[in-house]
């Protein structure tokens, strides 16, 4: 049995302890993953613990109806108001899911999270970017000295496999280059600008749609990008790089007249992050660039994402799929789960 511990518990963590519950005997029978949830700790939605397991259903139910764990009912064992440290280092839980808020300045405190993981031998998985753009060699380390699991899936493209497919199924061939769309807040912008709307009338439609935040920055000046290209780079390549050492431009500069001067040149513009390996030195980038408009990755549109693999055997290989959306993100933390019930099930042959 993998006891679960949730460190954040906004959508993303709602949506898979909701996958948890409905697919408890599909996730045992197919993939012998027996998961129970045994504690809940979230800054603003209190926290609640119980060793032999909490009732998924009435957990849901008590923080979408009250805003708060602790309506979860006072059993016999439960305990109420560990902080997050508490929940990671003092509870029975073996699987820390951590999917708080990310800092792109500090990614804190999800990495002090992780590294607390790690140094009691427990495993995590995470949607959370800061850890692996800023700390990815430090944890990962970290992660293979006390011999715990560290699943990421979710951080590049949500529940579209960026990380794992290229591992998995281009095993055999270099990766020479990957370059993708990233950021389905910018990617939708630029397609909107296609339809004739200014920036700032295609920026207020993804704000109302829920693609932008109230602050778009991250997204529209591409640190958003920037991140997973760090990501990239230090998962794929082999070699990290620091995300504030990536060159960075994002589209807050685009203007209709640009859009629509290369639309007439058969042209479209796409914010891509890109990551290069050339004579053995690896090279990222984040900025707008001008693409014919029969490049696959000019074709994509709206809030899409997707990433190009160059591969020296199997030649370009594109991957499309969602980057955002809280089931397809509780997918991605699934993924990892079940990834880390594989591992542990080939370590026992």
């Amino acid at each position: 049995m993998t006891k679960i511990a949730f460190v954040g518990f906004g959508g993303v963590g709602q949506a898979l302890a909701e996958i948890l519950l409905e697919r408890k005997e599909q996730l045992e029978r197919s993939y012998g993953l027996d998961a129970e949830v045994v504690a809940v700790s979230d800054m603003m939605k209190g926290a609640v613990y119980k060793p032999d397991g909490l009732d998924i259903a009435q957990l849901l139910e008590a923080v979408r109806e009250t805003g708060n764990v602790e309506n979860y009912p006072d059993e016999p064992g439960t305990v109420k108001g560990l902080n997050s440290m508490e929940t990671i280092q003092d509870t029975n839980a073996d699987m820390i899911v951590e999917v708080t808020f990310t800092d792109v300045e500090t990614g804190q405190p999800a990495i002090d999270h992780c590294r607390a993981a790690f140094e009691k031998g427990k495993s995590v998985v995470t949607t959370n970017k800061g850890p692996v753009a800023l700390a990815y060699k430090e944890l990962t380390a970290l992660a293979e000295k006390n011999g715990a699991y560290w699943g990421f899936e979710g951080t590049v493209m949500s529940g579209t496999p960026a990380l794992r497919m290229p591992i998995a199924t281009l095993a055999g061939n270099e990766i020479t280059e990957i370059k993708g769309i990233l950021n389905g807040t910018t990617n939708y912008i630029l397609t909107e600008m296609e339809k004739g709307n200014s920036y700032d009338k295609a920026l207020q439609k993804a704000k109302e749609l829920g693609y932008a935040e109230a602050d778009p920055t991250n997204d529209v000046e591409g640190y958003d990008a920037r991140y997973k290209a760090a990501i990239l780079s230090g998962y794929l390549m082999g070699t990290p790089i620091s995300s504030k050492d990536i060159p960075c431009k994002g589209i807050r500069h685009m203007t209709l007249e640009m859009v629509n001067e290369a639309l007439k040149d058969n042209k479209k513009w796409r914010l891509l992050a890109q990551v290069k390996k050339e004579n053995g030195e690896v090279t990222a980038s984040v900025e707008p660039q001008l693409l014919d408009a029969d490049d696959p990755l000019a074709g994509v549109t709206g809030a899409t994402n997707a990433i190009l693999y160059e591969c020296d055997l199997a030649g370009p290989i594109m991957l499309t799929g969602a980057g955002a959306g809280l089931k397809e993100t509780g997918f991605s933390l699934l993924i990892d789960l079940i990834d880390y019930q594989r591992q542990k099930t080939m370590a026992k042959i």
